[in-house]
């Protein structure tokens, strides 16, 4: 499945939480699920499924018992996961409680991770997501991902230094790729796969290059004049083909 280190992570984690929280299942999606995790560069998205929601003691028993797992365990600043009340999977539009970026926050299991864990979500713990997680049906699925592309990747663009960051250049070229994909052909594909795509669409070859080689190789620091030059090429490619996208296939 992955790394000895990870693996270990993974089992101390859900061995901590079972004795906090009435635990009902564990799952994991992203990259781990989807085969293109990469130890240290990959996040560990995992989902909780509890019983019935967190009280404030038990948040604060899975506060102590994420902030433990760091002090144990280098990868741990890259786990996080979503505590879901098996009665609240119903309502896509639901916040849950959410560790994330080392602190609680509420999030949405949006239709692309409800895609996933049924796709190919791993079991962790517990029952498989396809006995308590709605599917998800192909036209909720682009609802979303042209709604993502619109609201949130089409107006980032207007914030130049954001693209400055490696994450920002990253995320938007290969959700635009990803969401191709998936408004075209109905599926979810993993970000090696992507970067594909990406080629195929006539992204520029020198940034996907660059992507690849963070994600998959060993770059040295980046100097600020390509920095400068990246983002700019970035989002120069990226706007017109976000509102290609979204004008081809907006739901109806």
């Amino acid at each position: 499945m992955t790394d000895n280190a990870t693996s270990q992570l993974l089992s101390r984690f859900v061995g901590a939480v079972q004795p906090v929280v009435p635990l009902v299942s564990v799952w994991a999606h992203g990259s781990l699920a989807g085969g293109d995790y990469q130890p240290g560069r990959s996040d560990l998205d995992l989902i909780a499924i509890i019983d019935r929601p967190c009280t404030a003691a038990e948040q604060q028993h899975l506060g102590e018992v994420h902030e433990s797992l760091g002090g144990a365990f280098a990868l741990a600043s890259k786990l996080h996961c979503s505590y879901c009340a098996a009665e609240q999977l119903d309502d896509p539009e639901h916040l849950h409680l959410t560790w994330a970026h080392e602190e609680f926050m509420h999030r949405r299991v949006t239709p692309v991770t409800r895609r996933e864990l049924h796709d190919f979500g791993l079991v962790l713990y517990g029952e498989a997501p396809a006995a308590l997680l709605p599917p998800v049906t192909g036209e909720q699925l682009a609802e979303f991902v042209v709604q993502d592309m619109e609201g949130f990747w089409l107006p980032s663009l207007d914030h130049p230094k954001r693209w400055d960051r490696d994450i920002w250049v990253d995320l938007g070229l290969l959700t635009l790729a990803r969401a191709t994909v998936t408004l075209r052909d109905d599926k979810l594909i993993t970000k090696a796969e992507a970067l594909c795509v990406l080629t195929e669409l006539d992204a520029p070859g020198e940034v996907v290059d660059d992507i690849r080689q963070r994600r998959y190789g060993d770059p040295g620091p980046a100097s600020q004049q390509w920095i400068a030059r990246r983002a700019e090429v970035t989002r120069t490619f990226l706007r017109p083909a976000i509102e290609q996208l979204v004008a081809q296939w907006r739901p109806r």
